[in-house]
């Protein structure tokens, strides 16, 4: 019979897998208890860094529908649960992995399919979602500045037309009274 604390830790670990948009799966040996804090604080509050009993995390993938996970639950693991934009999370693993070597990305899950570290590494070069939008909102401006000169640009060409026409219809005529003889 289950332990009602074990089927506890399935229970909120399932729910984590459930309402997360990312998870990123860790082996966390040789990191100190205060490395993993500062891990912790690396990535905010959009994730959750948890580390738990392989079994019980391959019993809460199970309940979640996660397949294609099991081959990372082997050894120390620890489990990212993002819960908001996986960029910044994956940036942050990524970062902290590079001065700390003691902690390894096994792998992840994202859109419903499982993520290789070359993929989380990917994601974890992806601009931000706020730099990609300013990005996309200065191509949207300057399509948009090119629209509008485009739009006017027949309209300013019509004017300097007319301007031309008059002056070249002023000079006819002054060069007509300036052939025309004097009356004595």
């Amino acid at each position: 019979m289950a332990k009602p604390d074990k089927v506890a830790a399935v229970a909120e670990i399932a729910d984590r897998f459930r309402t997360s948009s990312a998870t990123v799966v860790t082996e966390y040996t040789g990191l100190s208890v205060s490395q993993l804090s500062q891990l912790r604080l690396a990535l905010g509050t959009s994730a959750k860094y948890r580390v738990a009993k392989n079994t019980l995390v391959k019993r809460a993938a199970q309940d979640a529908g996660i397949e294609g996970l099991d081959d990372l639950f082997v050894g120390p693991t620890a489990i990212t649960f993002v819960e908001g934009e996986p960029v910044d999370a994956a940036k942050a693993m990524r970062d902290f992995a590079k001065d700390n070597n003691a902690l390894k990305i096994k792998g992840g899950y994202m859109d419903g399919r499982p993520l290789s570290v070359d993929e989380i590494k990917q994601l974890a070069d992806l601009d931000s979602r706020e730099v990609l939008l300013s990005k996309a909102a200065g191509a949207f401006k300057a399509k948009l500045s090119q629209a509008a000169a485009l739009f006017q640009a027949p309209a300013s060409q019509v004017a300097r037309l007319a301007v031309a026409l008059e002056e070249k219809r002023q000079a006819e005529s002054a060069g007509t009274t300036a052939d025309a003889p004097a009356e004595s």
